[in-house]
């Protein structure tokens, strides 16, 4: 599948708001907070979420596989199950900590790949993945609890601050950040305006932004911030915020 972020004047730019479709046991579910054993079953199957939100227009899919994040297992099959049925690009996340589990989602047709714990505990498979494969095709996600980056599943501090992260990865090239505010994650909460405010200042390229978007006040506060995108999953499984927007 091809563009994600459609060419758009200054003045028509808008969010773009992404489904997302995170995968635990084999279902599309959501948590709170983060916690893997505080879920909320939407779909039974990924595929059939993927369907709904590409039947509404969705030009493409955020995929997160929580079992390879928490090292629970992994759910490789029912993402190559919804990159097969080609109803939307997708990016996907989740456990991907070496080059090879990211070529192999890669091959199986996956527009991008969204590197997490792995940017912080090693920054070479950053690296050496925008080398080999650009910065279209590379992403990272910073999850965090302001101010400091939490990895392997959002269960543990790293130590690194969202600042010195960010400085890094501009040095490297890469064009797309995704940053995910963990305590409003999954909660509905709104998103943050000071934290987005600030995240929005560290990071000059692309931003994608997550954590607590409840309703269109949260869309309306992207566009304040000029802030390109946002991750959404529960506002849009439980109709807060209306999609398509």
């Amino acid at each position: 599948m091809s563009a994600t972020f459609p060419a758009q004047s200054p003045q028509s730019r808008s969010p773009q708001i992404i489904p997302c479709v995170d995968i635990q046991g084999g279902h599309a579910v959501r948590l709170y907070e983060g916690d893997p054993d505080r879920e909320t079953v939407y779909f039974d199957s990924p595929l059939l979420a993927a369907q709904h939100w590409a039947g509404l227009g969705a030009p493409l899919l955020h995929l997160v596989d929580l079992d390879a994040a928490t090292g629970r297992g992994e759910n490789r099959r029912l993402i190559a199950d919804i990159v097969e049925a080609g109803v939307a690009s997708v990016e996907v996340g989740g456990g991907i900590r070496d080059v090879d589990a990211a070529e192999k989602l890669l091959a199986l047709g996956v527009m991008r790949v969204v590197i997490g714990t792995a940017a912080v505990k090693n920054p070479e498979l950053v690296r050496n993945l925008l080398a080999a494969h650009g910065p279209e095709r590379v992403v990272v996600s910073l999850d965090a609890r302001w101010p400091d980056v939490a990895v392997s599943g959002w269960a543990a501090a790293s130590g690194v601050q969202v600042a010195e992260m960010t400085a890094r990865l501009g040095e490297m090239g890469l064009e797309t950040l995704i940053f995910t505010d963990v305590t409003r994650d999954g909660t509905l909460k709104g998103l943050d305006r000071t934290l987005m405010a600030q995240v929005r200042q560290l990071w000059t390229n692309t931003l994608i932004v997550g954590g607590g978007v409840a309703n269109l006040d949260d869309v309306a506060l992207l566009s304040e911030l000029n802030i390109e995108g946002a991750i959404v999953g529960r506002a849009i499984y439980e109709g807060t915020l209306p999609y398509p927007v």
